[in-house]
């Protein structure tokens, strides 16, 4: 697959992901505007609810979206299901789609190689990672890797489209980039969930502490990187 083709396959799933957001956003507006009342709350809670099967499939088709499009954010949609089904059913629907997401990418890197990766990432950064002497030790990728997902703040998007060209069995890989997420998903599901609930002070306390933990854990990554390379 040449690179006009790969940019062409960008645009659209950006394209696709603007416009689901843009949809989302119109859609429960009058429920997002009245949030800091209880009723609002209420309300939000009951249009979720009332939606069934669809709202998780909806949020797991967004984290999709976003993993491939890569370089938007994927807190406001862990936010977002931490707000719809609570801290523990936000984790597993968002467990899904970064499941999910991560297959899709791991075996289209499998199948198209550099090329795919490239174009999200740009040639020499991501040649800058893959000349890690710690990436191409066999025994010990997997626990550079983990640690990578671990900590809040690290690039976790880049590492799901490294890992087709590591030396790690598809399914090892993808139950880290997968599992070792969950510290980072839980801060932001939990408070999403304090916010449906009018907690605002536990939220704005749950920013912060999450804030200084990703500074912290850029820096630890930063270190580890430097070492390796």
């Amino acid at each position: 697959m040449n690179k006009k083709i790969m940019k062409i396959v960008k645009l659209i799933l950006f394209i696709l992901t603007i416009l689901l957001l843009i949809y989302l956003t119109i859609k429960f507006f009058p429920f997002f505007k009245n949030l800091s009342t209880r009723e609002g709350q209420l309300a939000f809670k009951n249009k979720i609810n009332n939606a069934g099967l669809l709202s998780p499939l909806i949020i797991i088709g967004i984290m999709i979206l976003q993993m491939l499009v890569a370089f938007l954010p994927g807190e406001p949609v862990e936010i977002l299901a931490g707000m719809c089904f609570g801290t523990f059913g936000g984790i597993l629907v968002i467990l899904i789609g970064t499941f999910i997401s991560s297959s899709i990418i791991y075996f289209f890197v499998k199948k198209f190689g550099n090329d795919f990766i490239n174009t999200f990432f740009g040639e020499n950064k991501v040649n800058k990672f893959k000349e890690s002497k710690l990436l191409k030790d066999s025994k010990k990728v997997e626990e550079f890797l983990f640690i990578m997902f671990f900590i809040p703040g690290t690039p976790k998007d880049l590492f799901v489209y490294l890992g087709g060209l590591l030396n790690i069995k598809p399914l090892r890989f993808l139950l880290i980039a997968t599992f070792a997420r969950i510290p980072s998903i839980i801060t932001s599901t939990f408070a999403g969930a304090n916010l449906i609930e009018g907690n605002l002070k536990m939220t704005i306390i749950t920013f912060i502490v999450t804030l200084f933990i990703s500074i912290v854990g850029v820096y630890i990554a930063n270190k580890i990187h430097k070492k390796v390379t």
